[in-house]
């Protein structure tokens, strides 16, 4: 299983317009029900950072970046960042979900 974290801040009037963009690839990530993916987004304290973590099956293929609403996400991202955006590997030492899901 590959992970990966990416973090970012946005400008403060696109922090809302980010959100919702982070909203529609769930929603496209629902519809097309992909199996081998965790992936979670937070925002945090202040609204504008961003924290993105991906967990795909496949080393190979991240079915993530091939939709559609993540395409359209990842363009209008950048030149609304007021910090370079950090993508970081990482590897999991442990996890824990009490909802069983």
């Amino acid at each position: 299983m590959r992970t990966v974290v990416v973090t970012y801040k946005t400008t403060a009037e696109y922090a809302e317009t980010n959100a919702g963009r982070v909203r529609a690839v769930y929603e496209e990530l629902r519809s097309k029900e992909l199996g081998g993916v965790r992936y979670s987004t937070y925002r945090l304290e202040g609204g504008q950072r961003f924290v993105h973590v991906a967990s795909v099956e496949s080393s190979e293929v991240n079915p993530i970046t091939s939709l559609a609403s993540f395409k359209a996400f990842q363009e209008q991202l950048r030149p609304h960042c007021v910090e370079p955006v950090v993508v970081t590997e990482a590897t999991v030492v442990g996890s824990y979900d009490s909802s069983g899901s």
